[in-house]
């Protein structure tokens, strides 16, 4: 009975000093492991920082390494303790699969949500065209980007069909060519047209310098001789520019004699 109680009190000191040292090395592993993980994030955020990344980028990122490397960081710690982590593992992937079907379309706006921040193809207050709308960048999120339209009307963009589209950005080069065409008579005088034209431009005082405006004869219509007129302008003086130098060049060739041709009626009279 003796012998029984004694080999029972060395299997149990034996599982208990092997337990023990399984223990302590897993709290070992834990606190360095944490210590690893939190340098590696100042790392990150460093980088980060650095880089002029996004600040909501920079926060979301930093809970998804400090979370992924957490999970890391307790399997070993499960396995240093003797569990079985490979189904764990296996769980924790077939979740994640799950989790990621389902979320498939999200997980598209994320992604595409990164690219975006990490590329900056553009920022806020940028003017830009993409997926048939135009107006500028109010706000970029994760997964979706807002701007404002032309109407003040708020348009809501997912990141992940913005991201695989073409991107039109207005402002990110500072200036902006205004495209205008005017039609005038057949019998206009070409040169004093072009005079006129390019006298509206020169005298508008949002319309730059350089690049130099332009005046051309850009095709002979079946009614009229049309010119291509491009000012330069600020980005944000855009639609000032397109709107004024419309008014102001209807007014100068009336000024001028210059006929801007239009549909007439005509009357006939019959004689009884």
């Amino acid at each position: 009975m003796r012998e029984f109680e004694k080999i029972d009190f060395e299997a149990w000191m034996a599982l208990a000093v092997d337990y023990g040292l399984k223990l302590i090395g897993a709290i070992a592993i834990w606190i360095i492991g944490s210590w690893v993980i939190s340098k590696l994030l100042k790392s990150i955020k460093t980088v980060m920082s650095k880089g002029n990344y996004d600040e909501s980028l920079q926060g979301f990122l930093s809970n998804l390494a400090s979370w992924g490397l957490k999970i890391v960081l307790i399997i070993v710690v499960l396995g240093t303790l003797g569990v079985e982590t490979t189904s764990f593992a296996a769980i924790l992937a077939a979740a994640g699969l799950a989790v990621g079907l389902a979320l498939q379309g999200s997980l598209s706006n994320f992604a595409g949500g990164v690219l975006i921040m990490i590329f900056k193809p553009f920022k806020v207050g940028d003017v830009i065209e993409a997926q048939g709308e135009i107006g500028g960048v109010k706000e970029i999120t994760i997964f979706t980007t807002k701007l404002t339209g032309l109407s003040n009307k708020e348009i809501i963009i997912p990141n992940g069909s913005l991201s695989n589209g073409n991107i039109v950005n207005y402002t990110v080069a500072g200036t902006r060519r205004v495209d205008l065409t005017f039609g005038v008579d057949y019998a206009s005088d070409i040169k004093k047209t072009k005079e006129v034209l390019m006298n509206v431009l020169k005298a508008h005082p949002l319309v730059i310098e350089d690049p130099a405006p332009t005046v051309n004869v850009s095709e002979l219509a079946d009614s009229s001789v049309n010119f291509a007129v491009r000012p330069w302008c600020a980005s944000g003086d855009y639609w000032t520019v397109y709107f004024e130098v419309t008014e102001n060049v209807k007014e100068a060739l009336d000024a001028a004699g210059i006929e801007i041709p239009y549909p007439h009626q005509v009357e006939i009279h019959k004689e009884a």
